[in-house]
């Protein structure tokens, strides 16, 4: 599609939702924001404050949406693990009725749509690399299936409006994405350990430490979003992010090297149902955008510990 003048973003004042409306925003888009801040926060927004080409609106991505854009990105549902655990039933139905809100209005008015789904609709794969065609190893009755298998009926409910309503529903499969605005008890690796670590305070590690993650910057994220939208056409889903696998003891070892120093380590047991493997096949993101995310793991954490430096100590 050409640059869009108008577009939807829901989870609009969440961390991804805030890089997303400001980049959106700097390529000329008309942005309106819905939120309800029960994990977004308004400071997320504040370099958007005063810019008449952008629009926030507390509201439920579960009841019918505002406006006439001619894109919609859904990235409303809580991704923290502590946050999205601890009302599941509500994140479930964020997931779904949420989904369902913006086809709707998609419908209505033409819109592209862009559904942020995620490595989790994986589970704990018996697949690796991940790739777009595998199916996923999801328990639904693990406490995280609230997440994982709200996403996954998000991507159905995407494939039936294209193939029985037309819409022009796509799905980008969303692998770990790190940078400043991430929220230090949010439950994940990389703001855990740089929470901890600007604050003087040991890297909590659960279990040995030697489940595998990959870390895409949040820029390079957001730019491989806006092109995926952006092309002609799209269907099936396709994964973004990084694949420099490496362990979580190894990631301990690159934040060290920010740190400059010794930093300790404090070991938990393992979380419950936590994946043990993530790589994402890049192949097919490659061929439709060139996908080769330039931000390299030290500039980006630097970038980030510098984000959280800069927080009130918790």
């Amino acid at each position: 599609m050409r640059v869009p003048s108008t577009a939807l973003v829901t989870g609009g004042a969440g961390f991804l939702g805030a890089h997303l409306c400001e980049a959106l925003v700097a390529t000329g888009v008309r942005v309106t924001a819905v939120d309800d801040l029960s994990t977004g926060v308004p400071a997320n927004l504040a370099r958007l404050r005063g810019d008449d080409r952008f629009h926030f609106v507390e509201g439920d991505v579960r009841e019918p949406l505002p406006g006439q854009p001619e894109l919609i990105i859904n990235l409303a549902c809580p991704a923290s693990p502590p946050k999205y655990q601890a009302d599941p039933v509500r994140t479930l139905m964020t997931s779904v009725l949420g989904t369902l809100r913006c086809l709707e209005l998609a419908e209505q008015c033409g819109a592209v749509v862009l559904q942020a789904s995620t490595s989790e609709i994986y589970g704990d794969p018996e697949q690796h690399p991940q790739s777009e065609s595998y199916r996923g190893a999801v328990d639904p009755w693990s406490v995280r299936a609230c997440y994982d298998e709200g996403k996954r009926a998000a991507e159905t409910l995407c494939a039936d409006f294209r193939r029985t309503r037309g819409v022009d529903a796509r799905v980008v499969r969303i692998f770990n994405t790190y940078g400043p605005g991430m929220s230090g008890g949010d439950g994940r690796v990389v703001s855990n350990f740089l929470s901890q670590a600007s604050s003087g305070r040991p890297l909590t590690v659960y279990g040995d430490g030697k489940a595998t993650r990959c870390f895409c910057y949040v820029d390079d994220l957001v730019a491989g979003l806006i092109q995926l939208a952006l092309l002609p056409e799209l269907d099936g889903p396709v994964n973004l992010g990084s694949d420099r696998e490496m362990t979580v003891l190894e990631l301990v070892d690159e934040v060290r090297r920010v740190m400059g120093r010794e930093v300790p380590i404090a070991w938990m047991p393992a979380a419950t149902d936590d994946p043990k493997r993530r790589l994402p096949d890049l192949r097919r993101a490659q061929s439709l955008i060139d996908w080769n995310p330039p931000t390299q793991l030290q500039d980006g954490l630097r970038r980030t510990l510098t984000w959280f430096e800069q927080l009130p100590t918790e």
